[in-house]
């Protein structure tokens, strides 16, 4: 089955106003495509249409959460982390609001408006700020999961969401926690990913098997604050790890494990973009594998650096 994390982070959005009448929504002019258009239609007086102009649109959010409002602002990752950067910094983090970003679209999902709205530096710029958390879910119920919590956790927060539909990996029992999850067992090679990169890291584990490879496939949810003690425990447990993910290789899931395993033995790789920006594609498949961001580049990787730890 697969859903998809916009639709169900507008739903979660608007079952969200309906319980607290403190949180408030303001949009850039793309409420259809980030879906917070359904907390608009129900709550129309606590719905913000900012127009194109996202700086504004965290000012504004920064008076409402600094009046006791939970703010939540939505547009295309790509603006939401980089137009609007400097008002997050100085009106937003630095007084640590209650402040929730959303960046729809992120990654390389909006393969056909290429590298202007693509985001593959959004992670590494919202991690870099003190006091900001980012959330990365998976699938759609984690993005459910992630903004129940962003509504919880005191300051700004960061919920990357992706456009296209994804298969459900978690069961619908899950809670949220900043903890690691094990979605599959293993014993030879630890796979961790986040995002839209996580269902292609379970597809590469069941790949390797087939090569008698135990892969593990870890979720990291949450980027920050990130889990390095946990991350570097599980290391020694086995021969190697590769990350995989939807971003840069520079300031997203390669570069904190790799500072996680800074005392580690355990070798690792990663599954990432390398340092470049996106393109137009017909598809979004096209891009994955352009970018050699598949559950195949994956199972490879993995192959080779476990060979290259027997020898």
């Amino acid at each position: 089955m697969t859903l998809n994390p916009r639709q169900a982070y507008g739903e979660e959005l608007l079952a969200l106003g309906e319980k607290n009448p403190n949180v408030v929504v303001l949009e850039a002019d793309l409420g259809k495509s980030t879906m917070s258009i359904l907390f608009g239609q129900q709550f129309p007086d606590r719905y913000f249409e900012m127009g194109i102009a996202e700086q504004n649109m965290l000012s504004t959010a920064a008076g409402l959460a600094a009046s006791g409002k939970i703010a939540f602002c939505n547009t295309f990752s790509v603006f939401i982390s980089g137009r609007a950067y400097d008002q997050t910094r100085q009106a937003i983090a630095i007084g640590g609001l209650n402040v929730k970003l959303c960046g729809s679209s992120a990654g390389l999902s909006d393969f056909g408006d290429g590298s202007t709205h693509q985001s593959v530096e959004d992670i590494a710029l919202m991690t870099a700020i003190p006091g900001m958390t980012v959330l990365t879910p998976c699938d759609a119920y984690e993005t459910k999961l992630a903004v129940r919590a962003a509504a919880e956790i005191p300051g700004p927060v960061f919920i990357r969401v992706v456009r296209n539909d994804l298969p459900a990996l978690l069961p619908g029992d899950a809670v949220f926690c900043t903890k690691p999850r094990v979605l599959r067992e293993g014993s030879d090679v630890l796979l961790l990913a986040h995002g839209a990169m996580t269902v292609k890291a379970v597809e590469a584990a069941k790949m390797l098997e087939v090569s008698n490879i135990s892969a593990a496939v870890v979720n990291i949810g949450t980027m920050k604050p990130f889990p390095y003690k946990a991350v570097a425990e599980m290391a020694s447990k086995f021969k190697a790890i590769i990350t995989a993910e939807d971003h840069s290789c520079i300031g997203g899931l390669a570069a904190a494990t790799a500072f996680a395993l800074r005392q580690s033995a355990t070798p690792m790789d990663y599954v990432a973009i390398e340092d470049s920006f996106g393109q137009s594609a017909k598809s979004l498949s096209d891009l994955m594998e352009h970018y050699k961001l598949t559950a195949e580049n994956i199972a490879e990787k993995a192959s080779d650096l476990l060979r290259r730890t027997v020898q």
